[in-house]
């Protein structure tokens, strides 16, 4: 569960989020859509605490922190929330002079203190599971996009987080290459892992969302069901932004 209220964020004097509050039950997950430069990933970095917020309250699962003027938090209680996390991120970010296998592996050994046999067992199985066990060896550079992102997933989630969080997974990536990385998240969402994830991918939101975000200039302008925001859109902002971008794209909404 991911409950954000009243965040509030500025670079300097540029008010960035502006009171935002979210719910995102355990299990469910949530696409943030709209304009570039609209507050999406900077929301997302907020649930992780990669970026802080002025003001609001965060909470995932049962950890919570609230925010005001004065910044003042203990490093416990940010490692506490950001251990309930996974994230994803547009350009892979895998460490290039580690192997697949190493990659997943390192988190795992190097923070969690996991034994190197405890934590090659927990990689081969995520890699299987994203399908990526045959090139456990391979090195990052000699993957394609879509196989670097797949290993990219099974880091974010060897740790068991209770949220994946993922920001433009497929941005960086050709349609076909696209595919494979919605398919591994479809499956995640299948089995009920909780997922907030930023996007410009209105296929990726109506195949996986069950509930969709629109956020511009740092607000909420609308949010409801994949079909409502994408077929029925209340709030004429939110129409013209979604028929930008559904014209090459045919939106399938999750079932």
């Amino acid at each position: 569960m991911i409950r954000l209220s009243q965040i509030q964020k500025h670079f300097g004097a540029h008010p960035v989020l502006k009171g935002i509050d979210l719910l995102l039950p355990a299990g469910s997950v949530t696409a943030l859509i709209g304009p570039s430069g609209s507050g999406k990933s900077t929301l997302l970095r907020c649930v992780n605490l990669l970026e802080m917020p002025q003001h609001g309250s965060v909470q995932v699962g049962e950890t919570r922190i609230d925010f005001d003027h004065r910044g003042q938090h203990s490093r416990h209680a940010i490692l506490a929330l950001r251990r309930q996390t996974g994230m994803v991120f547009q350009n892979f970010q895998l460490f290039p002079h580690r192997t697949v296998l190493q990659n997943v592996m390192e988190g795992l050994v190097t923070v969690q203190k996991w034994s190197r046999d405890q934590a090659r067992e927990r990689a081969m199985t995520l890699l299987e599971k994203v399908g990526m066990a045959h090139k456990a060896d391979a090195w990052p550079a000699t993957l394609s996009g879509g196989q670097q992102q797949r290993v990219a997933i099974a880091r974010a989630l060897a740790p068991a987080p209770q949220v994946l969080l993922c920001d433009e997974p497929t941005s960086a990536l050709d349609p076909e290459l696209a595919g494979e990385v919605v398919e591994v998240l479809r499956q995640l969402a299948q089995e009920g892992m909780t997922m907030l994830m930023a996007t410009h991918d209105l296929r990726l939101a109506a195949n996986i969302a069950q509930h969709v975000v629109f956020l511009e200039d740092g607000a909420v302008i609308e949010s409801g069901a994949p079909d409502a925001v994408f077929g029925q859109p209340r709030h004429p902002r939110t129409a013209d932004f979604v028929s930008t971008l559904t014209g090459a794209q045919r939106l399938t909404p999750a079932q």
